[in-house]
């Protein structure tokens, strides 16, 4: 389930904000969706110009994207460790976040947990004093319904993901189906995320609890840029 928000100059103010943490030798995390592509084609003009880094993609979204930009690839299980990511946020409180409006959290989380800095680049639409984002939880198409009726045990009310132009619901890159899980107001995204994470069936959750290092928050005149 995709957000709509704010303007692409301010998306655009952000992707580019955070490309100026990457330097020459770096291992670069390449998230996805419409910000995090700012920032891709941003490194790929630096690249142009000489930079030398490689990238590490969360999607096939973001890999064609990297392809297109030009930017030097390798596969995650390439890499020792990856030196700074740059990803976006459907949702942001401090340094939580709900990610997998895309449906690649899955692959997102490990590129994000796996870089030693995360760098969130987002609009001011995206800002939540406390998280209320429905999660995107991915989940074995065969558990769906098990699922379901684990997440609403927990109080949450999942909705299956239909997929756009064409019958059926969306698949990840993974193969599997997403329920968007609304909680309402989420208290405690720690608690939350251990509960889903415990369910059988469930290969990966939206909830990146205290996983950013930075946020760039774009806007048309500029960046604001929170740290954690």
């Amino acid at each position: 389930m995709k957000t709509n928000g704010g303007s692409d100059a301010a998306k655009r103010n952000a992707g580019e904000s955070a490309v100026e943490a990457v330097t020459d030798g770096m291992i670069v995390g390449l998230g996805t969706g419409s910000t995090a592509a700012h920032a891709i084609r941003a490194l790929g003009r630096k690249v142009d110009a000489g930079l030398d880094i490689q990238g590490v993609t969360t999607s096939f979204q973001s890999r064609e994207l990297a392809r297109e930009a030009e930017i030097p690839l390798v596969e995650l299980d390439e890499v020792v460790e990856i030196d700074v990511a740059i990803d976006g946020a459907d949702q942001f409180s401090g340094p939580h976040l709900v990610k997998g409006g895309g449906a690649a959290h899955a692959r997102e989380k490990v590129v994000d947990a796996a870089a030693s800095r995360l760098l969130v680049v987002a609009d001011p639409s995206k800002f939540a004093k406390q998280l209320d984002h429905p999660v995107p939880v991915e989940v074995l198409p065969a558990a769906r319904r098990t699922v379901a009726a684990d997440v609403r045990g927990l109080g949450g009310d999942p909705t299956l993901r239909d997929a756009e132009r064409k019958d059926g619901p969306v698949v990840t890159d993974n193969g599997n189906i997403v329920l968007d899980c609304d909680f309402g107001r989420i208290g405690s995204p720690a608690e939350l995320a251990e509960e889903l994470s415990a369910l059988p069936g469930v290969l990966e959750h939206g909830l990146f609890v205290g996983m950013a290092d930075e946020v760039h928050v774009g806007s048309e005149d500029g960046v604001e840029v929170q740290e954690f």
